[in-house]
């Protein structure tokens, strides 16, 4: 069984290394050119942020990890959360929803069932905190342990303003 735990802000630079696993991943099928957007210039930006919300165990923010078995300081796999409120409604009359982002897991240590392990510790997260729903954006790769895990695809009528 993986040992699942909360990243510290120690894990930080990993963090962004996975994140960026998953950008890549994701994002090199759709490229135009096959290649993945891999610019990692903004992770100096990020990391400070990071490390913040890693160091806030109260706060709305958390990442749940795996250690690469026999290195010190490497991940394996990561996913991360956060809380969010929105007036309720029907079926969440609290407001609270829960978001996840940034599943991944390290090439070399997929399908050993380490992001399920993460997966299932971060929602236990969020249901005590007061979720009522949960969203996430799934990738292709991905959707099946979604679907194992009880998310369904819901029309979406999302928009976006880069600023």
């Amino acid at each position: 069984m993986s040992v699942v735990r909360r990243a510290t802000p120690e894990d930080a630079e990993e963090l962004l290394r996975l994140r960026q696993v998953m950008i890549d991943s994701v994002f090199a099928a759709r490229s135009a050119a096959g290649a993945a957007d891999s610019d990692t210039g903004w992770h100096a930006e990020s990391i400070a942020v990071v490390r913040d919300k890693l160091a806030d165990p109260e706060g709305d923010f958390a990442a749940f990890v795996v250690d690469q078995p026999g290195r010190p300081g490497k991940l394996a796999a990561l996913v991360v959360g956060t809380l969010d409120y929105r007036i309720g409604r029907a079926g969440n009359p609290r407001g609270v929803i829960g978001h996840v982002f940034s599943v991944a897991t390290d090439p070399e240590h997929r399908r050993r069932g380490y992001a399920r392990a993460c997966m299932e510790v971060l929602l236990d997260w969020l249901r005590e905190r007061g979720a009522g729903s949960v969203d996430l954006n799934a990738s292709a790769e991905a959707e099946p342990l979604y679907a194992s895990l009880g998310f369904v695809r819901k029309p979406d009528p999302s928009m976006r303003l880069s600023l």
